[in-house]
């Protein structure tokens, strides 16, 4: 057995894997412990991929699999950011890749309603960006030489929802049809599609706003009653000063300021040096024994509610629900997993205020959530009452990210009808963008297209390219999703005698498109023409849905194989 792929785990993403490499007819061997190494054949494997759930058995595996074939591909999964960071030192050929990098930032885009990517291939920034097509024409007559790269049809269109992958310039839309066209920004530009500015990297906020929302938040947290304590408080001290500023007996008079400051020095029971009532009149000694007893009395509740105010922010600072109580416009993120704080992470350091909602009171990442000083509200995010806790009628988009399928959609149908017009009619669902996190991507479609979700992103399908496309050889640049599938940005290599060598740009899968050829001593060759063909020595870029894009990239490698074995002995 030579040149097989050696695939360990057995989750969705492993499994994932292992279909896209038999469809494509490479050989695999599967197992499932170290121990089905030897078996495997791992001396004559062409690439290793670890992509189990579990990092340590990941990490074994990738150790005992280098040390056995120093080269080899391993392609190894790892979520800890210590040991994808050491592993990745002199890894060799392979890719040491974490699901949650791969496959945040469309979550964080859907989140924040962005339609546009930015990729950069061959030194070029290329920007996938969507917009509705102004009026019925053919994409030439729309946005000219710019490539095409998907179309989703209008709910007014025959068949509204579905998407066209990569269309000819020639196609023809209708007002209303989204259309994602690729180019540089400036080629973008001179064809009236509008960049959005690129995201943030400061998190700024007013400090008149600070100060706004600091007095609130004591405001909300002080009881009731201790403004009544107060007022007690200062009428018995400001009483007694002018009491005593015309009725204490001494040569000459009591000044405001000895009033003031005898007044004081009695509710504070710290005197008496230089004034006392020693001599004075039998009522005002009777009214300085009061005060004492008014001034202890009162100053000992101010006190008490000062101390339950502080001791209520230390409590509820743990629970998150104050800090979200002054929260506008910021992102709901449900499940605080490895991926969850990935994106949490991505929002904040592009300047959006988030709130978090976990289960587990325990979970390994609230420390890193309490370092990004973000609030997180424990509880059960099916439920209403939780949700509103988050201020979900101040949101501007949920993410829902839990590893649970079933949890994720359960919520994701809570919040429609929370946002929806019968419950929050000030509130128009279509501008709070709901991400779904569905691992099943049939079960994603089916659910998107059931209950209506426009945001529904697979982390498997999102990360599997990378996964494939690393232990295979070749070049992945990036992922995005247009609807419910996903894209992929690529290059290839063509190899003298592979089937992409004298092959022509019309030749090549439909629903894939060469947006940049280099070519050895020639300038680069950007949106080639149909006629163009490919030889052996040039790097062809390419966009389309991943599986035809991935097909086409190992048409540049020379032969496929056809044998696929069972599953190996672990032992």
């Amino acid at each position: 057995m030579q040149g097989h792929t050696i695939v360990c785990g057995d989750d969705a993403l492993a499994m994932r894997i292992i279909e896209e490499l038999n469809s494509a007819d490479t050989k695999v061997v599967t197992l499932q412990s170290p121990d089905g190494l030897a078996e495997a054949d791992v001396a004559s494997a062409q690439a290793v991929i670890c992509a189990a759930a579990d990092d340590a058995l990941n990490l074994e595996i990738a150790l005992l699999a280098r040390q056995a074939n120093p080269d080899v591909r391993v392609v190894a999964r790892l979520a800890n950011s210590v040991l994808r960071e050491a592993m990745a030192q002199d890894n060799g050929p392979g890719a040491i890749l974490d699901v949650a990098d791969l496959a945040a930032a469309s979550v964080v885009e859907a989140c924040l309603a962005r339609t546009t990517h930015t990729i950069s291939v061959a030194g070029i920034d290329f920007v996938i960006s969507g917009s509705d097509a102004p009026r019925d024409a053919t994409l030439r007559e729309i946005f000219g030489d710019l490539a095409p790269v998907a179309v989703i049809h209008d709910e007014n269109s025959d068949t509204p929802g579905d998407v066209v992958a990569c269309p000819g310039r020639d196609y023809r839309v209708r007002a209303g049809d989204w259309t994602a066209m690729i180019g540089t920004a400036e080629e973008l530009a001179a064809h009236g599609v509008t960049i959005p500015t690129p995201l943030s990297h400061t998190r700024v906020r007013r400090p008149l706003r600070r100060v706004i929302d600091a007095v609130r938040l004591f405001r909300d947290d002080i009881n009731p009653m201790f403004y009544r304590a107060l007022a007690a408080s200062m009428a018995l001290w400001i009483g007694s000063t002018v009491l005593l500023r015309f009725s204490y007996q001494r040569s000459p008079g009591m000044s405001w300021i000895d009033a003031l400051y005898f007044t004081t020095e009695t509710i504070a029971t710290v005197g008496y040096g230089d004034f006392s009532f020693l001599h004075q009149p039998l009522w005002l000694r009777l009214w300085g024994i009061g005060l004492m007893f008014a001034g202890v009395t009162t100053t000992a509740i101010v006190v008490a509610f000062i101390a339950d105010v502080l001791l209520s922010r230390r409590l509820s600072h743990s629970a998150g629900r104050r800090k979200v109580r002054h929260l506008r416009r910021h992102v709901i993120v449900v499940g605080l997993g490895s991926f969850g704080i990935r994106v949490v992470s991505d929002l904040t350091a592009a300047g959006y205020d988030v709130a978090v909602i976990e289960r587990d009171d325990d979970n390994r990442y609230l420390s890193t959530a309490d370092r990004l000083d973000v609030p997180v509200i424990f509880g059960d995010a099916t439920l209403r009452q939780t949700l509103e806790s988050a201020r979900i009628d101040e949101a501007r988009a949920v993410a829902v990210l839990t590893q649970d399928d079933v949890v994720n959609i359960e919520t994701g149908i809570v919040l429609q009808e929370m946002l929806g017009p019968r419950v929050m009619p000030e509130v128009n669902r279509h501008d709070v963008p709901i991400v779904l996190r569905v691992y099943d991507r049939t079960l994603g479609a089916a659910v998107a297209l059931r209950f209506g979700f426009e945001s529904v992103r697979s982390t498997v399908d999102l990360a599997t390219p990378w996964f494939i496309g690393a232990a295979l050889g070749l070049q992945v640049l990036g992922t995005f999703s247009v609807g419910q599938r996903s894209f992929m940005v690529g290059g290839v290599y063509v190899k003298l005698g592979s089937e992409l060598d004298g092959m022509r740009m019309a030749d090549l899968s439909t629903q894939a498109r060469v947006i940049v050829i280099t070519r050895p001593g020639t300038p680069l060759r950007l949106h080639p023409r149909r006629d163009t063909k490919l030889r052996a020595g040039d790097t062809a870029y390419l966009v389309g849905p991943y599986r035809e894009l991935l097909a086409t990239l190992r048409k540049g490698q020379g032969a496929t194989q056809s044998d696929v074995t069972g599953p190996a002995k672990t032992g």
